[in-house]
This record gives C-alpha cells, structure tokens and sequence, in this order.
C-alpha cells in the first residue's frame, strides 16, 4: 500500500500535480523506493540510463567534470523535482553526474514502465515538456549570468538561483534554510571558495543578505535579483 505521505508529495512534482489520488497511486506503485546517504554518487556522467528519479525528501546536486577535472556544479534539485528523464527519452548515456547533498529519499521508475506512463497518462507529456522548457530557459540565463557577469554579479547570481530552486519566500524575503558549503557555491560561480567568502561578507555588510550559521535571509530578493540576475534570452 502506498503512504498518503508519498502520494502527497509526489502531489508536489510537476508531472503528477493535476492527476487524481488514485491516478498517484498506480503511478507510485510501479516505483521503487531508494534512500541515499549525503555525499552518495546516485548517477555517473555517460553511463547507460534506464530509470528516472524523483525526489521525496533531500537535495541533489547536479555536475560535470570540466576538462581540468574541476566539477562544475550545474544546478541543485530539491524534494518535488526529477532527474534522469533525458536519458529515458533518448536512450543515450546520461549528461550529468548526481550527488546526494544530504540524506535523501528518492523513487525510482524504470524506462518501460516510465514510456508506459507517457502512453496510459498524455497529460504527463505536456507537463515534461514545460518542465524541460523551464529548464532551457534557466540554462539560458546561467550561462550569461556566468560569461557577461564579474565575480560580485556571478556569486549574486548563484545565490538567486540556490534561493530559488530551494529556498523559500516569507515577505519580501527569501530565505535559504540550509546554504550549500562554500566549495559548492564556488563550483556553481565558477570562481574561488575565497570569492565567495570575500562576495558574502560584503554583500553581509552591505544588507543585502543575512547569516546564521548556514540559513541566509535575502531581505529585498525582488531588489537583490533585479541587480544580480539577467533577464535571459527569449525563445
């Protein structure tokens, strides 16, 4: 049987979020539930894919290995969000490497019975193919963020889209319960974990954020992106 815990949280991924309890629930029941330890390599870069993530509870980080053999973090996932459908769709190797950024729960749904899905459910199709459009459009912007910006706008813009993928808005504010180590934000920036230490601290004494051990507050986050964020290209 399955917990009314998971069929509200699979309530909260994109791809099921209009679809009837029961609907959930046969969905779910061809899943296999998978716990992941912090710091756990889920995916490996190019390696053959046959089954599709979705995460229940934690947070994922989403890399590359550059040339130099320097990881280049792409993005970070959070509870609600999936990973690996590219894989499922194409059939080729997978484009990232995944790594548990804490303890994490996650289901996995193999590739024949995910087709089967996309087959039993057409609305499933339309909402990947906006998930997938939200995420180009967000590649998009990081790259200019990362190529036309200095270091100050690249970590600004690191901390908008940390903020915006797992954080959450109280007012004015954007609050970011738990931020990634310093290592990781210096991975998503693409400069120095002493960048960063130097970009926070006067962004802190600035106000435009706050710390407390790992949760920071963005007091003004529409003020904050409106300097740190590009506007992206149309498409």
């Amino acid at each position: 049987m399955v917990e009314k815990r998971v069929i509200m949280l699979m309530k909260h991924v994109p791809l099921f979020s209009k679809m009837r309890d029961t609907e959930i629930v046969q969905i779910t029941e061809q899943c296999v539930q998978r716990k992941c330890k912090k710091d756990q390599v889920i995916l490996v870069e190019e390696e053959v894919g046959q089954t599709l993530f979705i995460i229940l509870k934690g947070t994922v980080k989403i890399t590359r290995t550059s040339e130099e053999g320097r990881e280049v973090i792409l993005t970070i996932l959070k509870a609600g969000d999936f990973f690996g459908e590219l894989s499922l769709l194409d059939g080729k190797g997978r484009s990232a490497t995944v790594i548990a950024m804490e303890d994490s729960e996650l289901l996995a749904l193999r590739r024949n019975e995910f087709l089967l899905l996309l087959e039993k459910f057409p609305p499933i199709s339309v909402e990947l193919l906006k998930v997938l459009a939200d995420r180009l459009r967000k590649c998009d912007v990081q790259i200019e963020n990362l190529t036309l910006q200095d270091a100050v706008g690249r970590v600004g813009a690191t901390l908008i889209h940390v903020a915006e993928q797992t954080g959450y808005a109280r007012g004015d504010a954007m609050i970011i319960k738990k931020l990634p180590v310093q290592q990781d934000l210096a991975n998503m920036a693409g400069t120095a974990r002493e960048t960063i230490s130097r970009v926070m601290a006067a962004f802190e004494q600035r106000g435009l954020l706050e710390r407390e051990g790992h949760r920071v507050v963005i007091p003004n986050f529409k003020k904050f992106k409106e300097e740190y964020w590009s506007k992206g290209i149309d498409r």
